[in-house]
Order: C-alpha cells, then structure tokens, then sequence
C-alpha cells in the first residue's frame, strides 16, 4: 500500500529511478513549492517521516542533511526542538550560484553583464529606497576605503560597499543575486589587482568612482547611481584585463 503522500499509481511511479533520499528530497521541495510548507513549520519526526514515504530512516537523515547544506532546513536537538523549513537565507542562495557559475561554461563576459546588469538596477534601488542607517553605512564603507591601503583591506572594503548597496535597494532577490555574482567573481579581481604595476593610481581612482556613486544615491539620483555604477565596472574591468562583453 503508498504512503499517505503517495495515494496513487502516478506518484509510486514518480519514485522509480530515484534513490531512497531522494524520495524525501522531491516529498520536502514539492511541499515547499506547493505552499504546504511555510518558514518555520516543524516537520514529522523522522521515524515518522520515514514511515509515511516508505523509506528508511537513514534516508530521511540523508536527506535532511543536503535540506541543510542549501539552506532549506534548520535542526536542533532538545525538547519540541526538531527540524524545522528555514526562512529565505540570501546567502544560501549566493553559494549555491557560486558553485553553478564555478562549474558552468559561462563565459567572463557573460557574467560580467549580468552583474552589470544587476549592479544597475541595484544603484538606482539604493538611490530611490536607501535608508538613514543604510546610506550611513555606505558612507563608513567609502571613508574606510580612504584609509585602506592593503589590497586586501581595500577589496574587502571594495565588496562590502557592492553589497551594501545591493541590499539598500530592498529588493532581497535583486540584492541575492548581486551578491553572488559579485563573490563569483571577487577571485579574479583580487589576482587581477595583485598584478597591476602601479596599484595605488588604480585605488585612488576607485576610491573616487565609490565616492560619486555614493553622492548620487544619497542625492536620489537614480539615473546617475545606475549610469555611474556602470561605468565603474566596465572601467574597472578594462584596467584589470577582465573581460566585460559578450563572451566568445
């Protein structure tokens, strides 16, 4: 006899091919896409999680442990504790699309204009939505970037302020997905700038570009954030010898 979540042929035949964890997988993700599965909802225990889908409960374990790793799922001990479906986790998201565009073929190119793309969108956000606290703490990134002097210091700095301004938008999706390509790509621009014979020059000059695009956000002017932002990337992009057009 199916499980109570497998009432009918169709669905038995859906798990032919499919490893026993993988059955609890499809069970988790099609209930969470189904909205049978809200933020903070506490699933069965596992004993009866594996009774209900007919598999065992070192799957279940399995299964649960791949939930975790994407960020889907929360567990901990103790009691009315359990396993519980995670909230929207932007950094989840972000390692998930650095692993797909680290093992993809996207080229450089590619990738450079959809972060174009996004960092567009997301300097015109900041500028239209930017709050008190958030412009605050893009000004402390802008004044540390003056005083950074270390390469690594300074890309951190650099980073943070791409990220920070993502997140002024307030569009969580738009800010995700800036981030992740931005980290997919943080690698190459570190390497890139080590080799760069005169650095400093090359600071100074991102230092002020920070500067502009942060006065015309603070200012409200959407069409001058996005416009200035990228031109930033591209000019940034050029001077480091990574590509930023369409890829071969």
């Amino acid at each position: 006899m199916p499980g109570p979540f497998f009432g009918n042929n169709e669905d038995v035949d859906e798990r032919e091919g499919l490893h026993a964890y993988q059955v609890v997988l499809r069970h988790i993700e099609t209930g969470i896409l189904a909205g049978r599965f809200h933020p903070g909802d506490q699933l069965p225990p596992e004993r009866d999680l594996a009774a209900q889908l007919g598999v065992g409960r070192s799957a279940v374990r399995e299964a649960m442990r791949v939930l975790q790793t994407q960020g889907l799922v929360t567990s901990s001990t103790g009691p009315g504790r359990g396993t519980r479906i995670a909230p929207a986790q932007g950094s989840a998201l972000a390692r998930i699309f650095q692993l797909h565009f680290a093992l993809s073929d996207t080229g450089s190119g590619d990738l450079t204009e959809t972060r174009v793309a996004l960092e567009r969108s997301s300097a015109a956000l900041a500028a239209q939505r930017g709050t008190p606290d958030s412009l605050r703490r893009l000004g402390d990134i802008v004044a540390g970037m003056a005083a950074a002097e270390r390469i690594d210091d300074f890309n951190e700095l650099d980073t943070e302020f791409h990220v920070l301004v993502a997140r002024a938008g307030q569009n969580q999706l738009i800010a995700d997905l800036t981030v992740a390509v931005r980290q997919a790509v943080r690698d190459a621009i570190r390497n890139a700038s080590d080799s760069l014979a005169d650095w400093p020059r090359f600071r100074d000059q991102l230092r002020r570009e920070h500067r502009e695009i942060l006065d015309a956000i603070v200012a409200g002017d959407a069409t001058a954030a996005a416009s200035l932002m990228e031109a930033h990337i591209r000019g940034a992009y050029a001077v480091l010898g990574i590509p930023s057009g369409p890829a071969d």
